[in-house]
């Protein structure tokens, strides 16, 4: 498989290279974790600075010995060396039945800096607070961004490759297939392993056919407000009778496995959290296409789901803002700065412009105001809005 570097979460990484904390590296399935502790071990291995690196992978039958937790220990033990930075570097960390332990002993004694990844089914975000209290650094990762898209195919017009990664999506182990339906079936069998082992099996669910109804729902509907409520009226039947309390639990779980990300509204106007009515963006499109096709497509929503993820790749704090009776997709903060973001599909109608730009005129602060849209054309503006290609948007920093 042809390998793309991937500087910006090895920079992340480096930056918190040495700092006292267990890095825990997380993300959905086949995002690429192992690949940046690969990338990151050749990056301590070619260095110059004296170092003693310990690389383990668990999923390997080399190191079956160490998935018991007191001989994993004693073999980072006896790999230590006196006088010099010792890094323990251990993928599939979960294999090992009661790691917590000894990671924590090893974090105590203060001899090691510990990078660690595993499956999501024990290396949720939710949990690591619980595995490790208040001593770990969390890198999240997602899927190949439209930009690194464009680097593995050597693409160099945005706006000509944008319309297939919509469909292709960002999950690099499917561009190996040829045949696009080959590629949604390997996709699919990650939505598969993600639902059965990383949420059924974790939290012990008990109607695995309701959890896939849950999240097919929330894939057909990325970009619209959802509450829990409308979750359960939609899927109960004359014969079937959904519990929100459990429709609630399972949106969670789908979360926690890093499959959704749920945005939180946000009063402009009043400066203020709203928790009604989240919106749920999907980590990579290519999951919505393999698994329930081109049903109910709008390519409007398609796009702000691109746009949501992209911000949360770039670090931003993001948020659905709400001012007065208008909606402004994204509020965007890093930083201490601001910017107001709305994403479209055509926006050639004046009228269908007018509708996309005013709620961003309507905002009187200040800060940048951005409308996203799939205009093919350069950069423009529009009384102090910028106006976008999405490709370009997507290839470049904002």
């Amino acid at each position: 498989m042809k390998l793309i570097k991937r500087p910006f979460y090895l920079e992340n990484l480096l930056n918190v290279k040495d700092v006292p904390d267990i890095k825990i590296i997380t993300g959905v399935r086949r995002s690429g974790k192992s690949k940046l502790l690969d990338a990151f071990y050749d990056y301590l291995i070619n260095d110059k600075q004296e170092k003693n690196v310990i690389r383990i992978k668990l999923n390997l039958k080399k190191f079956e010995s160490l998935l018991d937790p007191d001989k994993l220990y004693e073999f980072v033990d006896n790999e230590y060396v006196d006088g010099v930075t010792n890094y323990l570097i251990i993928d599939e960390i979960q294999q090992c039945v009661g790691f917590e332990r000894i990671i924590n002993s090893l974090y105590e004694e203060e001899r090691f800096d510990i990078y660690l990844s595993g499956s999501n089914a024990f290396m949720l975000s939710s949990d690591l607070a619980t595995l490790f209290g208040g001593r770990y650094f969390d890198l999240k990762m997602f899927p190949f961004s439209f930009k690194e898209f464009n680097i593995y195919y050597n693409n160099v017009n945005p706006i000509d490759s944008f319309d297939e990664y919509v469909t292709r999506g960002g999950m690099a182990g499917s561009y190996l297939y040829k045949n696009q339906n080959d590629a949604y079936e390997y996709i699919n069998g990650i939505y598969k392993k993600t639902i059965s082992k990383d949420i059924v099996k974790r939290f012990k669910v008990e109607n695995e056919p309701l959890l896939t109804m849950i999240a097919d729902f929330l894939m057909d509907n990325v970009g619209n407000k959802t509450s829990i409520r409308n979750i359960a009226n939609s899927l109960t039947s004359n014969s079937y009778k959904v519990n929100d309390k459990t429709v609630g639990s399972y949106v969670d779980y789908l979360c926690k496995s890093f499959l959704f990300y749920p945005f939180t509204r946000y009063d402009i106007k009043g400066n203020k959290y709203l928790e009604s009515d989240k919106k749920y963006y999907l980590v990579d499109l290519s999951f919505r296409f393999a698994n329930i096709g081109t049903k109910n497509m709008d390519y409007g929503r398609l796009y702000e789901n691109l746009v949501a993820i992209e911000l949360l790749r770039r670090g931003y704090e993001a948020y659905v803002g709400v001012l007065y009776e208008k909606e402004i997709d994204f509020v965007a903060i890093k930083n201490g700065y601001k910017y107001y973001i709305q994403v479209s599909d055509d926006i050639s109608r004046p009228e269908t412009f007018e509708r996309e730009v005013k709620p961003l005129l309507s905002i009187k602060d200040a800060y940048p105001k951005i409308l996203i849209a799939r205009t093919k054309h350069p950069e423009s503006q529009y009384e102090g809005v910028r106006i976008i290609d999405i490709g370009e948007w997507l290839n470049n920093n904002i």
